[in-house]
């Protein structure tokens, strides 16, 4: 906080620049900027409060911390906002012609500035309905996806309603503040010098504006919302768009790089944890030995939008939201502990399909650079398979089909389906029944071709606006509930319609979600928030059981190939969570500019600036440091930073020539031969 004050401090001289001749419109200006900015501060911590039933931020002790420091927030983007009319003031001449000038500019200024703050404000409370924070990544990203981001919000919302809303409040500030904008515009007997010192002067406390707010500010709490009621909307947004890449090692906790390859490859059970690899500069590279004879099934991976565990009756939920995946979930390995790795699609994609930890900033889908990396499809491309992503909206959307045509998957989207086997679509992509039917129609070429497939099928349906086509179950659309339930019906009239094929025996179907539903909590990584089901099916191969070990999704992939037998060479940072992961469970979670290492019952973060947290998981409490947390934090570190290391190095990279002969040469498959007693 000491930067904080000596920031603060000399602000207060310089505002009174704002009260004398026409420089007094500024400090109009401010005062409603400043009223905004606290009345949207204190709607959200109401919104907060009603909508999600939590008033922590109200406390005593963090109600006047997230108000003042807001209020400096506030203060110094209207130093920036304010300059404009200073202009006006500064430049206009000091007689009745200019003041009539000055007074037109500033009208329009005014009209603008309140209009886009009011909209700003507006957004704001759109954004945190649904992620639970203040403008993030995620909002950048949506500026590069307007098309659909619009759509969304016209899908989901009274648009003319709020836009109506939003002209006339513009209109009334305006209003509000004509008369005195027309007395700032009198003469006032002011020189050129004294106009250009308080320009100066204004402009001044603009630049230590930008230099001294830092967003740090704001992390007085482990109370994750009273941290973002704290911020301040164009300041986030701003400091997303310049900060969405984060380089590691300049700005997270590192370990002698040495020692954080002994740390995983002791983790891994790797002979001689201190010895460099021979197979690629990578220290988790492994020869993985399948535990029985190599077993060519076709796999289907279903990847299904928001589908957190507490939705499924299998994890207690009571509403009867998802009755065919608790039926499967009956017939299946169930995992119970299973926690994504983040909030958003494409770090469940990155994790499921590169067994990556998420490594600080932007998932590996959207990053340049992101071809021929070591994948789960490479694995079974290798093996003969052809590996397929399947999407039910247009694959450009967050960058999936360059990664995944990139990395040689085959991509298929809605762009597939004709517009008659549509029955219902949004901006998002068509309803997951229809998706299914084209997954089928692409299963059964392959099939009919004698090539083994290896299909991720990425579902759209149980995302805002939560529209379906009506009939197919008792809840209407519009709600999370509904699209829930409807993404239940849709996978188990998939599974009804794939047991009537003739590859159906001999497929493995694997279920789990992208991410969880909401990443808003509490803490800054809301454990709770990041636990999603997931299901292994194969009624004539896998006996159902109850898989209770504590894992991760970038385990997910290690997992179904060491149930398949295969031999590989590894170079995942997941395991076999049968395997090693009964004596090694963790979980790795990360949110944007956090990222959390969980085991035994502790979550180490890791933030910026070598930051460190331990953090009780049960309570969210903060933990003192012990000689075991250390330890863990150790870990930690080393998955990360390794994980970085790897993704700038090229350590991650396959030989492109390499992966197109083994997907020109792969070979129609033997029929596989399936056992009822499981697959090892």
């Amino acid at each position: 906080m000491g930067r904080l004050t000596k920031w603060v401090g000399p602000v207060r001289g310089r505002l009174r620049i704002l009260l004398a001749g026409r420089f007094r419109f500024c400090a109009l200006v401010l005062l409603v900027l400043l009223l905004l900015g606290t009345g949207t501060r204190v709607g959200l911590a109401l919104f907060n409060g009603f909508a999600f039933d939590d008033w922590a931020a109200f406390s005593p002790l963090r109600l006047p911390l997230w108000l003042a420091l807001g209020f400096v927030y506030d203060l110094g983007v209207a130093s920036f906002v304010l300059l404009p009319f200073a202009l006006v003031a500064w430049l206009a001449p000091d007689s009745r012609r200019g003041g009539e000038v000055a007074t037109a500019l500033n009208v329009v200024l005014a009209a603008a500035v309140f209009g886009l703050a009011l909209f700003v404000a507006l957004a704001e409370f759109v954004f945190w309905n649904e992620f639970g924070t203040r403008f993030n990544f995620i909002a950048v990203d949506y500026l590069l996806y307007t098309s659909e981001v619009i759509g969304n919000i016209r899908e989901s919302y009274p648009v003319p309603l709020m836009l109506g809303g939003l002209v006339a409040a513009t209109v009334l500030l305006l209003l509000a503040v004509l008369r005195p904008l027309r007395r700032a515009g009198a003469p006032a007997g002011m020189s050129f010098a004294g106009r250009s010192t308080r320009m100066a002067l204004l402009a001044l406390l603009s630049l230590q504006a930008y230099i001294g707010l830092d967003a740090r500010y704001k992390d007085f709490s482990p109370h994750a919302p009273s941290v973002q009621l704290a911020g301040n909307g164009w300041f986030e947004f701003l400091h997303a768009f310049w900060h969405n890449e984060i380089d590691y090692p300049q700005f997270y906790r590192t370990l002698p790089p040495a020692q954080a390859d002994a740390v995983l490859r002791r983790e891994f059970g790797l002979a001689d944890a201190g010895a460099p690899p021979t197979v690629v500069p990578l220290a988790i590279a492994r020869h993985v030995q399948g535990r029985d004879a190599q077993k060519r099934l076709n796999v289907v991976l279903i990847s299904v939008e928001s589908l957190s565990a507490d939705f499924l009756g299998s994890f207690g939920n009571d509403r009867n939201l998802t009755p065919r995946l608790d039926a499967l979930a009956r017939e299946s390995l169930l995992f119970t502990r299973l926690y994504a790795t983040g909030t958003r699609t494409v770090r469940g994609l990155e994790a499921i399909s590169l067994s990556l930890p998420p490594t600080p900033g932007h998932s590996v889908v959207k990053r340049p650079n992101n071809d021929n990396l070591y994948t789960l499809g490479e694995v079974f491309a290798e093996k003969g398979y052809e590996p397929l992503y399947i999407y039910g909206g247009y694959s450009y959307f967050d960058n999936m089909k360059t990664f995944f045509a990139g990395n040689g998957y085959t991509v298929v989207d809605r762009a597939a389906l004709p517009r008659e086997d549509v029955h219902d679509e949004n901006i998002w992509g068509v309803a997951d029944e229809d998706l299914f039917t084209l997954a089928l129609r692409q299963l059964d070429a392959r099939h009919r071709a004698g090539r083994p497939f290896f299909a991720h099928i990425m579902t759209t349906s149980n995302h805002r606006p939560f529209s379906y086509p009506a009939g197919r179950i008792d809840l209407p659309a519009g709600s999370r509930e509904g699209a829930v339930k409807y993404t239940d019906w849709a996978i188990g009239n998939f599974i009804d319609r794939a047991r009537a094929t003739p590859w159906f025996d001999d497929t493995v179907f694997v279920i789990l979600a992208d991410h969880c539903a909401s990443s808003r909590g509490r803490t800054e990584l809301p454990i709770d928030r990041f636990h999603i089901p997931l299901l292994i099916y194969a009624p004539r191969h896998l006996a159902p059981a109850r898989i209770e070990q504590l894992a991760s999704q970038i385990d997910v992939g290690p997992t179904l190939l060491g149930l398949l037998n295969f031999d590989y060479t590894s170079h995942f940072f997941g395991q076999d969570i049968l395997a090693e992961g009964q004596r090694h469970q963790r979980a790795l979670l990360a949110n944007y500019q956090t990222v959390g290492y969980l085991r035994d019952g502790v979550l180490v973060e890791l933030r910026p600036k070598g930051r460190v947290r331990f953090v009780d998981a049960a309570s969210g409490a903060e933990l003192p440091a012990t000689a075991e947390h250390e330890r863990l934090l150790a870990q930690a570190i080393a998955y990360y930073q390794s994980a970085s290391d790897a993704l700038r190095s090229g350590a991650l990279r396959v030989d492109a020539a390499r992966r197109r002969d083994a997907a020109a040469q792969a070979r129609p498959a033997e029929r596989p031969q399936g056992r009822r007693d499981g697959f090892s």
